[in-house]
């Protein structure tokens, strides 16, 4: 029986005594044959230890043993240092030492109880264990919700960045200053920052929810770099888009599908000869194929969005009609080396490739191949298509993610909107006052 219990039952006994109990105990004392009393003591002890173990919050407070002891120790000045205990709400005792005085002791002693009563209690022993005991669960779980493309950055940020600083820290010892020094630490562009240190505060998320520490330490860290979208991008006109297209040879059709329609790397490569409506000229983007560590992965479209239909212009239709003829309605339509997947010309490849071939003879400058996503947003705008249209068209998540990638195309085009303003307004004026 523990201590507080037989607080409890001392406090009953004596009411029993003094009458004070409820009406079907005992008015006066020994009035009540000693069997009797001894069969409702241990009536009393089996309820309130019962009470105790279901965690009553009417005895909660009862429950913190409320012990604060000295000890002697070589580190404190006076050479003696205070120890703290209670009992938690599995019978176990929890116990802290080291503290400098007494108050000290039992300020942790009131915290503790405080949290046992307002629900926020977790126990200190489940908070030891090592950030990189708890990251395989973790990232098994991301692992089985994201595409390979996704889980790969997740993975290697872990390796690269999370582990080495906090892979051996147990959960206890993270501290949010520590964190944002850690961030601000990475010589990485804010994309890497943000990755590795959303890594971090999703494995602890997921302790916080595992009740293994009560909050957070990652939350709230104000030195967190913003993400900057890359407003100049390197843009075709179209004369120099068919200039690289012709001088790309067997690989025409595939540049003015990047470079008309929009289409990200993997959604092209992933296009099947059934996805081309030549009759109504559409393209319907179904599937992505995305090469990482080595493989391509074929999965869904990058976001919700990206599964849509896009407008092929006239002299695109007739170039992909070209390149389709003979295929099965299952064929790649842009196949590799050897009937595969077709891989992306890297940047590192050299002036070999045939991309870099292309823009060599057709005298453009140097670019990758994801400007010609750029390029078929930069001449959807010109021809006069709206936000709305040209996020469809390239399959973003909302408009405002189209207009805040593309800004410096609808800037430009503030002049030419100027212009038809100013032409509506002087006909209108000009017309009232023909009227007057």
């Amino acid at each position: 029986m523990t201590a507080s219990t037989s607080l409890i039952l001392k406090s009953i006994n004596f009411g029993t005594r003094c009458g004070t109990t409820p009406s079907r105990w005992p008015k006066r004392c020994g009035a009540t044959p000693r069997r009797d009393s001894e069969t409702t003591t241990r009536f009393l002890r089996r309820s309130v230890t019962s009470s105790l173990r279901r965690g009553d919050p009417h005895l909660m407070a009862k429950r913190v043993v409320q012990n604060v002891y000295s000890y002697p120790s070589k580190k404190a000045e006076s050479g003696l240092l205070w120890r703290a205990r209670y009992r938690s709400p599995s019978h176990k005792i929890i116990e802290k030492r080291g503290f400098a005085t007494r108050d000290q002791a039992e300020a942790w002693l009131t915290a503790e109880k405080t949290k046992l009563n307002t629900g926020e209690w977790t126990d200190p022993r489940k908070a030891r264990v090592t950030v990189s005991a708890l990251a395989p669960a973790w990232l098994a779980l991301k692992k089985a919700t994201l595409k390979p493309s996704s889980f790969a950055p997740l993975e290697a940020s872990w390796r690269n960045y999370v582990a080495p600083r906090w892979g051996d820290v147990e959960l206890r010892r993270i501290v949010n200053s520590e964190v944002a020094e850690w961030v601000g630490a990475i010589d990485k562009s804010a994309t890497m920052k943000l990755r590795a240190y959303g890594v971090l505060n999703g494995i602890l998320k997921q302790a916080v929810r595992d009740g293994r520490i009560p909050r957070n330490p990652a939350e709230g860290v104000d030195s967190l770099p913003r993400k900057t979208s890359q407003r100049h991008h390197r843009y075709l006109t179209p004369g120099e888009l068919h200039a690289v297209a012709e001088a790309a040879g067997q690989h025409r059709a595939l540049v003015l599908v990047l470079g008309y329609c929009g289409l990200r790397w993997g959604e092209t490569v992933a296009l099947r000869v059934r996805d081309v409506d030549l009759e109504r000229r559409r393209i319907s983007v179904r599937r992505n194929a995305v090469e990482t560590l080595g493989e391509i992965h074929e999965g869904t479209p990058k976001t919700r969005a990206g599964s849509r239909q896009v407008p092929l212009p006239r002299v695109t239709a007739d170039a992909l009609g070209a390149a389709l003829g003979g295929k099965a309605e299952s064929d790649l339509v842009f196949p590799g080396t050897g009937g595969g997947y077709m891989r992306r010309v890297r940047a590192s490849s050299g002036s070999k490739s045939w991309w870099k071939s292309a823009l060599r003879e057709a005298g453009a400058e140097n670019m990758v191949l994801h400007d010609l996503r750029h390029t078929a947003a930069s001449i959807a705008v010109s021809a006069g298509g709206n936000v709305k249209a040209i996020q469809r068209m390239l399959g973003h998540e909302s408009a405002a993610m189209t207009l805040d990638i593309y800004a410096d195309l609808f800037d430009d085009d503030i002049e030419t909107l100027l212009t038809r303003i100013d032409a509506l307004t002087q006909e209108a004026v000009g017309g009232n006052s023909m009227a007057d």
